[in-house]
């Protein structure tokens, strides 16, 4: 599932544009094609083609792993789920088998949102709160402080990989980039989360806040089909390396499930507390 240096990278180029690639602001909307409506989470699909007919795209930005299109008159958001990808292409091209929903838009241009495993949703609303309220802070935000992660880790019993992937705790994390920040800061994955310190607690927000620059600066991790353009994935620490040597001290990184997800670790640098 593409995390936040992931969404982040595609809002980037959605924004800015790339070599050929152009920039979405300032285009039109001509038609909306709906090919899979189960897309869509709201509103009904006449509606939806309705209220986007003609309308501009003003601004792209992230909140958490939402893509968040502002519109002239509503926003358009995008969770990608599992496969989810969104980019412009032209649109004399032929869609793509595993498109579910394209836009044509001016100067013959198609923004097509492509999702093979079917997950991926979009939502078109007023207000942007209404879908993102319940979101934890950003991560990388200059009001999100080593004292307030340590609060919410104390205001909380539970074992720190499962609260790290809860998105109303803090937002935009996956299974990457949770076990790379744990492994910088030396912190066994299941250990208890109000057993933390203060030293400790800094070090999971400083090493949170290291790894997602860092996947931002190489445009994400590509490790699967569905994801574009990344190189996150070759400076990976214990990510799916399991049975490999750890970089820092050499141990076999080893491979458990928390919370019902696989989870990577190395066993010498984050050991588990008695207690946990």
């Amino acid at each position: 599932m593409p995390e936040l240096p992931e969404v982040e990278t595609i809002a980037r180029l959605l924004r800015e544009g790339q070599g050929p690639i152009p920039a979405i602001l300032e285009r039109r909307i001509l038609a909306v094609h709906l090919l899979w409506e189960r897309t869509l989470q709201t509103p009904a699909p006449d509606e939806f083609r309705r209220r986007l007919q003609g309308e501009v795209f003003c601004a792209v930005n992230r909140r958490g792993k939402f893509l968040v299109l502002q519109l002239t008159q509503a926003v358009m958001l995008v969770h990608l789920r599992m496969s989810g990808d969104l980019f412009i292409e032209p649109g004399s091209a032929t869609p793509a088998p595993h498109h579910r929903l394209y836009f044509e838009l001016d100067e013959g241009l198609r923004l097509a949102f492509n999702d093979a495993r079917k997950f991926g949703r979009v939502w078109l609303t007023e207000d942007a709160q209404t879908v993102l309220a319940d979101l934890g802070p950003e991560p990388l935000d200059d009001s999100f402080t080593a004292m307030q992660l340590h609060q919410g880790l104390q205001a909380r019993r539970r074992q720190l990989k499962p609260l790290l992937l809860d998105q109303t705790f803090l937002a935009g994390l996956g299974n990457i980039y949770t076990d790379e920040a744990l492994h910088r800061a030396k912190l066994h994955p299941a250990m208890l989360s109000q057993n933390l310190n203060t030293e400790q607690a800094t070090a999971l927000w400083d090493s949170i806040r290291q790894v997602l620059r860092e996947g931002i600066q190489r445009n994400g991790a590509s490790i699967d089909w569905v994801y574009r353009g990344g190189e996150f994935q070759n400076h990976f620490q214990v990510y799916q390396r399991t049975g490999r040597p750890c970089p820092v001290c050499g141990a076999t990184i080893q491979r458990m499930v928390i919370g019902q997800r696989g989870t990577h670790f190395c066993p010498s640098c984050q050991p588990l507390p008695e207690g946990r």
